[in-house]
């Protein structure tokens, strides 16, 4: 079939001290449908990959359309999101016709004057193809489902894991309905879904969200239910749709299992949400752990939600408590980057470090610090399995018994490449803490005897008593004792 791509990902933190915008995503990932390598660059998307696999195996023709992403942050100017919107609209009309519409998007994107970014474009999308032709979406599980979303007829299939790690079987699964449909062998794919008042953080590795994303596998293999997702929410996404959501394509009524599946998750909701204890608290239970690597996750610093990831809570406290032994990454600070890369390996300087974008992020730490290293080429396993990403500048420095990574691309820790590119070997190590909410497990946990969660000073604090919402649907779990 003639499968048009595209995508437009954006993860909006309504609470973030940092602004997005157009020049957001040239320093993300900016491909344009026109450009000759189009194609080529889409190749390279390891969340594309299981769709480029299906569609290569059917002999699919791809038509390479405008795909954007942009780490995390504040909601996109009007115009901006609007230019970048209709670009991707432009390079769809520019290919038609087309038997199908593939989009990588997140579910959870923000502009200004737009609180239902994905529902927009959908919408949009529909009236430009028609009725007739299949639309399909790739979402992060962390979408907050909207009305217009469902209502645009398009297939959204979310990821299950959290860590994402399984973008490639979601890919292949989405392009499959959506081949089937372009055949006809689909003629009624019904959206059911419905919402779970609640919104958090539910990592999937352990008990009991294990066992509940098996039990999401089990229920597609009931007669007629094609696929199912657990729609987590992003709870730093102040809109009226923000919150969990059960989401099922199906042949024939499924209502029963939706309804079960969505009490089954809501009746998780306090087991299923991590720990985070109090950085003083965190700290002690780390230095407590049985002997080997522990894990220490600032999460509340974590820059794949919109924080800047320049904190310096955390290693005030190792500092101050005389933590040696121990790494912690990345901060993201390019001054300091390039001040240590200008004095060079094995310089020791005096050097302000962390703490500069705003009062999230702490008071900035004068140190003391040798230069371990240096590079401008270091990379670390991405958010998808087989996909590398750029640290940019980096440099590790050691200061008072604690390794530090700061880089200039402002990026969450998601494998221990980003410190063993640098030199810093964490089999040495008692103590890593790293700037990263739960993607961190796919890399670390083959490594470390434990992991602990600090809720921290930060822009991603899983208080969210404190943050001041004005469009939220209530009541809300964990705002609300009974989100019912």
């Amino acid at each position: 079939m003639r499968l048009f791509l595209g995508g437009l990902i954006h993860e909006t933190n309504s609470f973030s001290p940092l602004p997005t915008s157009r020049q957001s995503f040239e320093e993300g990932v900016l491909i344009r449908g026109s450009e000759p390598q189009a194609l080529a660059r889409l190749r390279e998307q390891a969340v594309l990959g299981g769709v480029f696999e299906a569609a290569k195996r059917q002999g699919d023709t791809l038509l390479p359309g405008l795909f954007a992403q942009a780490e995390p942050a504040g909601p996109l100017p009007r115009a901006d999101y609007e230019r970048l919107r209709d670009e991707l609209l432009a390079d769809l009309q520019a290919a038609m016709p087309v038997d199908a519409v593939l989009l990588v998007l997140h579910g959870a994107m923000l502009a200004e004057g737009y609180p239902d970014c994905e529902g927009d474009l959908l919408q949009r999308v529909r009236a430009l193809v028609g009725e007739q032709v299949p639309v399909g979406a790739l979402l992060d599980l962390h979408c907050n489902l909207s009305p217009a979303m469902v209502d645009s007829g398009a297939v959204l299939i979310a990821c299950k894991e959290y860590p994402h790690t399984d973008y490639a079987p979601r890919g292949v699964e989405l392009h499959g309905l959506l081949s089937r449909m372009a055949r006809g062998e689909l003629k009624a794919l019904r959206a059911q879904w419905r919402r779970v008042p609640m919104t958090g953080i539910f990592g999937t590795t352990e008990s009991p969200m294990r066992e509940f994303v098996q039990r999401l596998q089990d229920s597609e293999r009931c007669a007629g239910l094609l696929t199912v997702s657990a729609l987590h929410g992003f709870p730093w996404s102040d809109t009226e749709h923000t919150g969990a959501a059960l989401l099922a394509y199906a042949e024939q009524d499924v209502v029963a299992i939706v309804q079960a599946l969505a009490e089954e998750f809501y009746a998780l909701r306090q087991r299923a949400s991590s720990p985070r204890l109090p950085m003083d608290e965190a700290i002690n239970a780390a230095l407590a752990a049985p002997p080997g690597l522990v894990v220490l996750a600032d999460s509340a610093d974590n820059p794949g939600g919109g924080a800047a990831c320049d904190s310096s809570f955390i290693l005030r406290a190792l500092l101050q408590r005389g933590v040696r032994d121990a790494a912690l990454g990345m901060i993201w600070d390019p001054q300091a980057v390039a001040i240590a890369t200008a004095a060079g390996v094995g310089a020791r300087l005096a050097l302000r470090v962390g703490g500069k974008v705003g009062p999230m992020s702490g008071d900035p730490l004068d140190l003391e610090v040798e230069v371990l290293a240096c590079r401008s080429d270091a990379t670390q396993r991405g958010l998808v399995p087989g996909s590398r990403d750029p640290l940019g500048a980096a440099v590790a420095l050691r200061v008072q018994g604690v390794d530090l990574v700061l880089n200039s691309l402002r990026q969450q820790v998601f494998s221990p490449d980003c410190f063993s590119e640098l030199g810093i070997a964490l089999q040495a190590k008692r103590l890593v803490v790293v700037k990263s909410t739960q993607h961190f497990r796919a890399g670390f946990d083959p490594l470390a005897v434990a992991s602990f969660y600090a809720d921290t000073p930060g822009s991603l604090r899983v208080d969210l008593t404190g943050l001041p919402y004005r469009h939220l649907r209530r009541p809300l779990w964990p705002l609300d004792q009974d989100g019912r």
